[in-house]
């Protein structure tokens, strides 16, 4: 007897419902969307760094990618078991229960999810300042000198940068709160453009060798200088994952709209596969485009890390830099957006179960969105914007982000085990041979962050642990108010 999926919702029958709305164009698009933003365009500069020859840089994007796709495909069984809102918040706290849900939505709100919007907004506004000088972190509006926090030094002004950032998060929450197909017409119009813009980058760099001698580097002289390998070299790579990880990041958002998702049991698996493939092939395409323009050392030394700006600036002289801050801008928005109206499913989610504020489980009556957790997510995106701590963050919570996908298809194993009957329409390619893979190269990487980079991962353990008092005290809180 299959053993249905349990949905706690204690104001399921009080409030309106979110509506399906999102077809699988739709939902690759959020997939697709929510990856791109700027790192694409900026990490491969660290990256090269690290690993120190053009194919171990390469080979950085190849293992990223094989991890993203594999992670995607895992997801998808989850996915089309479980097609509610809140996505992975839901298949933890099925498969290990509330708390293990809780503290992945806990981290999500608190730095994950709006850190990395934080992040991308600033990033849209520096760039949007390459056309409009006044738009700069250095032209402070406001300034009330600084404090320490922790030891922290935090500056309490604001910039004409942050201010549009600010201007960016809270317009787009507005805009997600006239509902679904709103949010998605954004997102659909911004993913077709920066894919484009990728395409063009790629197509760009292959012409662009095609009539040029190829550096030495990308014609195979000391294409894999440095590479032993040994453990070391495996190492020095698990390491230099954190950055093509993080670009790559964010494809499990579509699976948070799953009660939006027109036959989930179908398309949610599909729109994970479809957007993480492609987007893993562009970016190692684009790679590889940097190779054929530019020398290994110019890419390990460009200016502030814009290693695509560099590429195009080579092609098209001073014009090559503003061609790529349009690219950045137009890609940076689209992910805000993605990354919007995706997050605040969960904080939805979370207050449904009685785990977050009540009001922001609630529906608006006439479009049908999470308008409250749009609106709460900005505001605390917008505050990390100010903090300028979001990127510190962001670097603490990478083994964290890890380890939850970890637990995740660890789940995915306890499932089969605890509910071997619960139907499922897709099942996870390649199982157990896939999942297991993941797991044990996502515990490499674990281990390499521990011994690289200690103070920061444990520093982001403790962020998560935080959340272990504060789930007992929204639990007890729940209870006090079921019994009134």
């Amino acid at each position: 007897m299959a053993t249905s999926v349990n949905t706690p919702s204690p104001m399921k029958n009080a409030q309106p419902e979110l509506v399906k709305g999102l077809g699988l164009y739709d939902a690759s698009t959020i997939v697709m969307g929510s990856m791109i933003g700027s790192g694409i365009f900026i990490v491969s500069a660290e990256i090269s760094r690290e690993v120190g020859s053009p194919g171990l840089l390469l080979l950085s994007w190849v293992v990223s990618g094989l991890m993203t796709v594999i992670g995607a495909v895992t997801y998808g069984e989850l996915a089309a078991m479980m097609p509610h809102a809140g996505g992975q918040y839901v298949y933890l706290r099925e498969a290990f229960g509330p708390l293990s849900g809780f503290l992945y939505g806990w981290s999500l709100f608190l730095v994950i999810q709006t850190g990395t919007m934080a992040a991308v907004a600033v990033g849209f506004g520096k760039f949007l300042g390459v056309f409009f000088p006044w738009v700069s972190a250095g032209n402070i509006l406001v300034n009330l000198g600084t404090v320490d926090i922790a030891s922290h030094p935090v500056a309490l002004t604001v910039s004409s940068q942050q201010l549009l950032a600010i201007f960016c998060l809270m317009g787009l929450a507005l805009i997600n709160t006239l509902g679904l197909r709103t949010g998605a017409w954004v997102q659909n119009i911004f993913t077709t453009l920066k894919v484009a813009a990728l395409l063009g980058v790629i197509a760009v760099g292959f012409a662009w060798s095609g009539g040029h001698t190829l550096t030495a580097a990308s014609s195979g002289q000391g294409f894999w200088q440095g590479a032993h390998w040994d453990l070391a070299t495996l190492t020095i790579v698990s390491v230099a994952l954190v950055g093509p990880l993080f670009s790559s990041d964010a494809w499990n958002n579509v699976t948070f709209t799953g009660a939006e998702v027109i036959n989930p049991k179908r398309n949610l698996p599909l729109a994970l596969f479809i957007g993480t493939i492609t987007i893993c092939v562009l970016y190692l395409a684009c790679n590889f485009a940097y190779l054929h323009v530019l020398s290994f050392d110019t890419i390990q030394h460009a200016p502030e890390d814009r290693v695509a700006t560099a590429a195009a600036q080579l092609v098209f002289g001073p014009r090559g830099a503003g061609l790529m801050a349009g690219a950045i801008i137009i890609s940076t928005f689209g992910c805000i957006n993605g990354l919007t109206l995706a997050g605040a499913r969960v904080y939805y989610a979370m207050a449904r179960d009685g785990l977050f504020f009540r009001s922001v489980g609630q529906v608006t009556q006439k479009h049908r969105s999470p308008a409250v957790s749009l609106m709460f997510q900005g505001v605390w995106a917008s505050l990390l914007t100010l903090s300028g701590s979001y990127n510190e963050l962001l670097n603490y919570v990478i083994f964290a982000v890890v380890l939850f996908y970890i637990l995740t298809i660890v789940g995915l194993f306890w499932l089969r085990h605890k509910r071997p009957d619960a139907p499922r329409p897709y099942r996870a390619w390649g199982y157990p041979v896939l999942p297991g893979l993941y797991i044990v190269f996502a515990l490499f990487v674990e281990w390499a962050l521990l011994t690289h980079k200690a103070l920061q991962s444990v520093a982001g353990l403790c962020i998560v642990a935080v959340g272990i008092p504060v789930f007992y005290l929204w639990q007890r809180r729940a209870s006090s108010s079921s019994r009134l």
